[in-house]
């Protein structure tokens, strides 16, 4: 969904991935640099990542005001009916449908560096009005003014939650379920929405901020992602897929749950995990230009051994080239051509619009799905580079060799930057 800009407030994340201290680490992941390049490979640490654009952005660092990506991260997790659409079951049951499972993938897919506890107020809290009265609809935002829409849900619920008792400035951001029985289904219209990066509404003991709204049920094997990729708008994660009047490029595909989280599970892309604080300085290699050759032997990203999962290359005022290697693994088990993911990342553009953008290593394939999903974008299934292939883009000055693949998953790269 269109997400509502953020205003700054506090920052989390810190962007590091010095040369010097990955030259050397952990055996096995260790890219070798000329020497002489080691002193500007250093003073570009800090620069190879494109700096951060107002609102949900690829940038780094991420702006402050968004929820902490790292440690223990407390969600308010609410429930909300309505009359005339009253709900069917219980909170325990609506709460069981995204938890533990949520916690579970965002510890997976940070490698255990997100401790995501979810505290539930385990009773409905029914508005005032039918669903119908608030205006509730695709890209509907909040607007602090508006006597209905999200304005009068998030006033309501802030009245409700201050007879709970509740200190609000203990929790990162705030999670609404609503019941499934109001709106129309997710296969119909999808709704979920997250308002991330400001304050939305005052209680008592604090303020309402980084609010996801989860309506309705998604379909597919892991529905509780719609959670995850809202919760991703509150760690201040773009959308990756198209929200233009025009027909939608080919972007991230499945390679990422901030594009596709319907169907069977992804993973974020390495780029993401590293804004998240969730892959360590040793982790990623900026590769400055003017380089020259550098090999590099990179980790699958789903590997939760730590090292070296990420490569660099910045490309201009906002751009950057993202490497990694995606294989099947307990988020990525529709991977069916294993290899080296190669992505263009640009903070400049907007979410919605296209911030990532996969190079398809097979242009024009119908991908390699034996069962093709309809939720899966199939021509991008196939496009990790494998070994025997090169990615060249000239103007950016830059050559990326697969030169080989090894049984535990990880692939020998070789950059050239001239």
């Amino acid at each position: 969904m269109p997400h509502i800009p953020s205003r700054p407030r506090r920052a989390f994340i810190a962007v590091g991935g010095s040369l010097a201290l990955v030259m050397g680490s952990t055996p096995g992941t260790a890219s070798v640099l000329p020497a002489h390049l080691l002193r500007a490979a250093a003073a570009v640490e800090g620069s190879c990542a494109p700096a951060e654009h107002e609102g949900l952005s690829v940038g780094m660092p991420t702006s402050p005001g968004y929820s902490a990506t790292t440690g223990v991260v407390t969600a308010l997790t609410v429930f909300i009916d309505f009359p005339g659409s009253e709900a069917r079951g219980t909170t325990e049951e609506r709460f069981a449908e995204f938890f533990p499972a949520t916690s579970e993938y965002f510890a997976t897919s940070s490698y255990g560096r997100l401790d995501y506890r979810a505290e539930p107020v385990h009773r409905w809290l029914r508005m005032s009005q039918p669903f119908e009265a608030y205006g509730i609809d695709r890209g509907a935002g909040w607007h602090p003014d508006d006597p209905q829409g999200y304005n009068r849900l998030l006033t309501e619920i802030a009245a409700a939650l201050d007879g709970e008792g509740l200190d609000l400035s203990a929790y990162d951001l705030v999670n609404v379920l609503a019941t499934a029985n109001a709106g129309p289904p997710a296969t119909e219209k999808v709704l979920s929405v997250s308002f991330p990066g400001r304050p939305l509404a005052q209680t008592s003991s604090g303020t309402l901020s980084n609010v996801s709204f989860i309506w309705s049920r998604q379909p597919g094997e892991s529905p509780y992602r719609v959670l995850v990729h809202e919760n991703g708008h509150a760690f201040g994660l773009p959308d990756l897929y198209w929200t233009g009047q025009d027909s939608a490029p080919l972007l991230a595909g499945h390679w990422d749950v901030m594009e596709q989280d319907w169907g069977p599970t992804n993973d974020f892309l390495a780029w993401h995990k590293w804004k998240l604080g969730w892959l360590l300085p040793h982790e990623v290699v900026c590769v400055p230009g003017g380089a020259g050759v550098s090999d590099h032997l990179l980790r699958p990203v789903s590997d939760p051994a730590t090292g070296l999962k990420l490569l660099a290359l910045r490309t201009g005022d906002s751009e950057a080239i993202a490497v990694e290697v995606r294989a099947r693994g307990e988020l990525d088990r529709v991977v069916c051509r294993p290899g080296v993911l190669i992505s263009r990342v640009d903070a400049a553009v907007p979410t919605g619009q296209g911030p990532v953008r996969v190079e398809d290593a097979t242009p024009g394939s119908p991908g390699c799905q034996a069962l093709p999903d309809p939720q899966v974008t199939a021509e991008l299934t196939d496009a990790p580079f494998v070994p025997g292939e090169t990615f060249t883009d000239e103007d950016a000055r830059i050559r990326i060799e697969v030169l080989a693949a090894h049984p535990d998953g990880s692939h020998q790269v070789r950059v050239t930057r001239w």
